[in-house]
């Protein structure tokens, strides 16, 4: 997928959430996402991180001892961004290709497009995802997860897109939509539900 449209879909997506988020209750913004530990509202604050500089995050890294994980989550559940603050700064970021030093332009879409369902799945929301864009962010996910233990392990499954022509892998198959096959490269575990074949494993 070429840079302008991966960039592309970032902004329609980044715009679409904007959008969803404005609508939601209160009460909507306090349920659980399908980040572990994480609110609906503590993932859509850490999408407002997409821009961050190294000044932005170099105070959470040191109060974390510089461990990834911990920073990621700290500025997120401590983000002082109000609803309001969250869906302006969502729609701010509209336009740009500004992202944080040291990833590729995969890395703000795959980002957003797992995010968007870690939100709406829980609040039984359908949101459909771009079939080229789900492709490019489970092809980066797969890419990650050969070279870091971030998600499931990946290596002896066959991975097979019902929806795309799309397939990956060898082994055990997996089958299914290609947006529940991104989810579940990414660890989210009810992506199972809407697969089939040697599911089971992949937890």
């Amino acid at each position: 997928m070429d840079t302008d449209t991966i960039w592309r879909h970032v902004d329609t997506e980044r715009a679409a959430l904007a959008d969803l988020l404005e609508t939601l209750p209160d009460d909507a913004w306090r349920v659980p996402s399908l980040c572990e530990a994480w609110t609906v509202r503590d993932v859509a604050a850490h999408l407002c991180f997409a821009q961050a500089r190294v000044r932005d995050v170099l105070g959470p890294a040191l109060r974390s001892g510089l461990r990834y994980h911990a920073t990621i989550r700290d500025t997120a559940i401590d983000s002082p961004l109000t609803h309001e603050q969250v869906v302006a700064t969502l729609r701010g970021f509209v336009g740009s290709r500004r992202k944080v030093p040291g990833v590729s332009d995969l890395e703000p879409l795959l980002d957003l497009l797992v995010h968007t369902q870690d939100i709406c799945v829980p609040l039984g929301l359908d949101h459909p995802v771009p079939q080229d864009a789900a492709v490019a962010a489970l092809e980066r996910t797969i890419w990650w997860s050969r070279r870091f233990p971030l998600g499931p392990r990946l290596r002896g499954f066959h991975l097979v897109a019902t929806d795309v022509a799309w397939e990956w892998g060898s082994g055990r198959r997996v089958e299914g939509e290609v947006r529940w096959l991104l989810l579940a490269a990414a660890g989210r575990s009810v992506a199972h539900e809407h697969l089939s074949g040697d599911v089971r494993a992949l937890a």
